[in-house]
């Protein structure tokens, strides 16, 4: 398909799910004037007055998905929680769907994910898969998996959720008795990020790894830091495992790739998501093309952008810190906004509630440690609350 047949034309691409995600790859779409629509179960969502046409439907419904794909030439997803039998469907129809029905069937479960891991010789942490709660438990009792360790949900975890770190065995009760999984707690050093973009050509491309830190108590990423200061033998080691993964999935799009880097440096990958991901934010003012105009190009099969650094930077997640929702203030945000190589990017949800990602804040300074001090600041000063 030629370029011709995208820009200005009766072309239409389809987005499942109205979120951040999805809003930030409209501003790409609106740049190259590509016919888009959106769907996602909540009518406010990010992207409702942002795309061409914008239909409110249960991504997980298999009817509301087959509607609205049945007009698109092409379908894509800013959120993993789509249902792939309504995908498969009309990729039968014709449809072109990225990522496919079969690479998101393995992500959408953390349990098939790490099976894919071992069965390609990918290297993950030690891990065992259960059916239910119960069966862990007795695992544990019987002193088969030793703590700490870590559980995981199987399905629907994101943003923290669905994980939590088991020191004895008091740390079970109350987690959902639902299909999971025990990882071995393994010793990080640093949690780091590949994002590896593969259009239908197969030519693919990879963003310079970026460092991850995390809030300890919620588990959600507080910076993203780019490059990541690691040595470039573990950089070398992590990029050659992101592509080798993408190519083995077979993933058509960008395919974000988290990996520790363990006290031994040793390189595991944790989990990964087929879709631009908060761990590359940054690229919108840190590289020469951002994540999610790579996410377009991968998808339409046009020839992939330079993803070198531009200028070096810091992203700093803006979370909701309420702990009953209510209509949203950015405290204090007046007051970093001339801090310099300063952009914001508020998503667009009016109503905050604890942990609820509600925008970033990015600043890139030719000296990192700089930009890092005035992140920190940001964090400090700006706090995410409601009235």
């Amino acid at each position: 398909m030629s370029q011709n047949q995208f820009f200005s034309s009766n072309f239409k691409l389809g987005i499942l799910g109205g979120g951040q995600l999805g809003k930030m790859l409209l501003y790409e779409s609106l740049r190259y004037d590509i016919y888009t629509k959106v769907m996602d179960p909540n009518k406010n969502a990010p992207c409702q007055n942002i795309c061409n046409e914008f239909s409110i439907g249960d991504l997980t419904n298999f009817d509301d998905v087959i509607q609205f794909g049945e007009n698109l030439d092409v379908i894509t997803i800013e959120i993993e929680n789509v249902n792939t039998d309504a995908l498969e469907y009309l990729e039968n129809k014709g449809k072109k769907v990225f990522p496919s029905s079969k690479t998101l069937r393995i992500i959408q479960n953390k349990s098939l994910q790490k099976n894919f891991y071992a069965e390609n010789n990918l290297p993950t942490s030690n891990y065992k898969n259960y059916f239910s709660l119960k069966e862990a438990v007795d695992d544990i009792k019987n002193n088969i998996i030793s703590l700490p360790a870590v559980w995981k949900s199987a399905k629907f975890g994101y943003d923290g959720k669905g994980v939590k770190i088991l020191k004895t065995l008091d740390d079970l009760f109350n987690l959902p008795n639902v299909a999971c999984l025990i990882e071995e707690k393994v010793e990080i050093n640093k949690e780091i990020s590949v994002i590896v973009a593969r259009n239908q050509n197969r030519q693919q491309a990879y963003f310079p790894v970026a460092e991850m830190e995390f809030n300890p108590d919620s588990n959600l990423v507080e910076y993203i830091i780019c490059p990541a200061d690691i040595p470039n033998e573990i950089q070398k080691k992590a990029i050659e495992i992101a592509l080798e993964t993408a190519q083995k999935m077979n993933c058509i799009g960008l395919l974000a790739v988290e990996l520790f880097v363990t006290e031994k440096n040793e390189v595991l990958i944790n989990e990964v998501a087929p879709r631009p991901h908060n761990s590359g934010h940054h690229t919108i003012e840190c590289c020469v093309t951002s994540q999610f105009d790579q996410h377009l190009r991968c998808i339409l099969n046009l020839p992939l952008g330079n993803t070198d650094i531009k200028t070096p930077g810091v992203m700093i997640n803006l979370v909701g810190q309420n702990l009953i929702e209510g209509d949203v203030i950015y405290k204090n945000i007046n007051e970093v906004l001339d801090f310099p190589g300063l952009t914001p990017h508020i998503y667009g949800k009016n109503k905050s509630r604890l942990n609820r990602k509600m925008g970033h804040i990015t600043i890139v300074n030719k000296d990192l440690n700089k930009a890092i001090v005035l992140g920190k600041k940001v964090k400090k000063l700006v706090k995410v609350t409601a009235k």
